[in-house]
């Protein structure tokens, strides 16, 4: 089975679209989404509708900001998921928006399937917690993770692609030409941002997997439409926008 497997969308419809066409040409069999489907990006409502389709799709800490309340936010960013409320409740279609909160209170926190683990975050906390790059210094944190895996876990948030390995260390797809078999014992695969990339690349970022092989792949997309539509925005802060160029 070819799974999809895509993250932190954050209402870029554009990108969204564009790691669609890819996925349709390389023949996958269900996508998986690890979650913020909304927030930032100018497209919460049409993000939503695409992602109610896929095979599954877990809560992430942005979708539920935009459902219940958002924790830790910066300014821009809980302006913006207030501003992402608003759009998912004040629909001129009632029964629309009853439908699109109804899917994100639905949504779990994890999924499970054999070996392999879904999350937004983490394996210890799947809504909130970060695995950042920079983490495989911190040993401590890295053996607690690793000794709750029981094989793979895939995992977004930080918006960092890459694969953190038992003996502390964390390989950027470019380092491994983008695909690689899964080692025998554990892994934590982030597979990135479709719609935020922070790694520098602007590019959206996804994950094939084919068990036990991997595949990242980078899809440009029309980067100036969603540019534009976020300083279209008042509530949304042009930074918002601003960063996607630079892919931070």
């Amino acid at each position: 089975m070819r799974t999809a497997i895509v993250s932190d969308i954050h209402g870029n419809l554009e990108a969204l679209q564009a790691v669609l066409k890819d996925i349709k040409s390389q023949n996958c069999d269900r996508i998986i989404c690890l979650g913020d489907v909304v927030g930032y990006g100018a497209n919460p409502c049409e993000c939503l509708d695409i992602v109610s389709t896929f095979e599954q799709c877990v809560l992430g800490n942005h979708d539920y900001g935009a459902l219940i309340d958002p924790e830790g936010f910066s300014a821009a960013a809980e302006q913006a998921i207030f501003w992402t409320r608003r759009q998912l409740e004040c629909n001129t279609h009632p029964e629309a928006a009853q439908r699109r909160l109804e899917y994100l209170a639905r949504l779990p926190r994890m999924i499970a399937e054999e070996n392999i683990l879904f999350v937004h975050g983490s394996v210890r906390n799947p809504l909130n917690e970060y695995v950042f790059p920079e983490d495989v210094f911190n040993r401590r944190k890295m053996e607690k993770l690793f000794s709750m895996v029981q094989g793979y876990t895939f995992q977004g948030h930080t918006h960092a692609p890459g694969v953190f390995t038992t003996n502390m260390q964390f390989m950027r797809p470019d380092e491994f030409g983008y695909q690689m078999t899964l080692p025998e014992d554990k892994a934590m695969i982030n597979v990135g941002s479709v719609g935020q990339p922070r790694d520098g690349d602007w590019r959206s970022c996804f994950v094939i997997l084919e068990y036990p092989r991997i595949e990242f792949r980078r899809i440009e997309y029309d980067i100036d439409t969603a540019v534009n539509k976020i300083f279209a925005i008042p509530e949304l802060d042009n930074f918002l926008g601003e960063r996607l160029r630079e892919g931070r």
